[in-house]
């Protein structure tokens, strides 16, 4: 999934009460300061370095605070005043200790009103013994647990791979001689748009109390082959473009040059075999009930 580095979202409609915010950081901070808002709440945005992307988050009017989500004192700086958090995290190998921490300052703090859960589709088909995914889907299952348990007031948005995703990782090669070169063999798989669980995520946070305890798996609007998702390229590029599959260990070299990182490097983490997009279960229902409008994108 392509959710930036941690930040932390929220936000109360009272005045003065603080949201904390990451990716779709950037989506979600436009949602919230959105020309639909007379009065847009404030929202503090956690990163973990200083880079466009926080620069951006200010652009938006974001506060921006530089913190480590593995040190509860900055976890604990970053949440002061805050009473809506949404918890977004990429792939890392302390995802689980990023989360035990959040929850650990949230129980602490005791006025915490909801904390938006940024999961994946996976943990919907996974269990206790399974072994067919990745080590990061683990985690997010894991990570879920632990949230569950602390009693925080929590929502779980699971959402299958970003349609952003699949355009981060072909740009190149449909440039160069129009193929998606990917190694997902023939999966069928349901992208779902950024902006989809950005104002998903957005509505949660601006009206917590009927979604407490909730869980919502957001997709595209239908299940795909990537052949079909080549034939949506060719129509939007108004030019002939192919799925072409490839070995994983190349393409995972070609990650790696792309700047991808490094925990993908190891994973299969986008393959839709261990993804679940293999068995895609298209979900309208969230998107429209929350957002009041259709999917977006193909």
């Amino acid at each position: 999934m392509i959710t930036p580095v941690g930040v932390k979202a929220l936000t109360a409609h009272e005045r003065g009460s603080r949201l904390s915010s990451p990716p779709p950081a950037g989506s979600l901070a436009r949602r919230l300061h959105g020309s639909e808002h007379d009065s847009p709440p404030p929202v503090r945005a956690l990163v973990r370095r200083e880079d466009d992307r926080a620069a951006a988050l200010r652009a938006l009017g974001a506060e921006v605070v530089i913190a480590d989500l593995t040190n509860a004192s900055d976890v604990a700086r970053a949440l002061e005043g805050v009473r809506r958090v949404y918890f977004g995290l990429g792939v890392a190998d302390y995802y689980l200790e990023a989360t035990a921490i959040m929850a650990a300052v949230a129980r602490e703090r005791g006025d915490l009103e909801v904390l938006v859960n940024m999961s994946q589709m996976t943990v919907s088909q996974m269990s206790l013994t399974s072994r067919s995914e990745s080590k990061q889907q683990r985690l997010h299952w894991l990570a879920e647990k632990v949230l569950d348990w602390s009693g925080l007031p929590v929502v779980h948005i699971r959402p299958t791979i970003f349609l952003q995703s699949f355009l981060l990782m072909t740009v190149d090669s449909v440039k160069a001689d129009g193929a998606l070169r990917l190694p997902f063999g023939d999966g069928r798989t349901s992208p779902v748009d950024a902006s989809d669980v950005a104002d998903v995520v957005a509505a949660v946070l601006a009206d917590p109390s009927p979604h407490k305890g909730k869980v919502y798996e957001l997709t595209g609007p239908r299940a795909q082959s990537l052949h079909d998702l080549a034939a949506e390229y060719a129509k939007a590029l108004g030019r002939p473009i192919r799925y072409v599959e490839v070995p994983f260990e190349p393409w995972q070299e070609e990650l790696r040059r792309g700047g991808f990182p490094e925990p993908i490097h190891r994973s299969r983490e986008f393959s839709p075999s261990l993804t679940g997009e293999s068995r895609p279960r298209v979900r309208e229902g969230a998107v429209r009930s929350l957002t009041t409008r259709p999917h977006t994108g193909p």
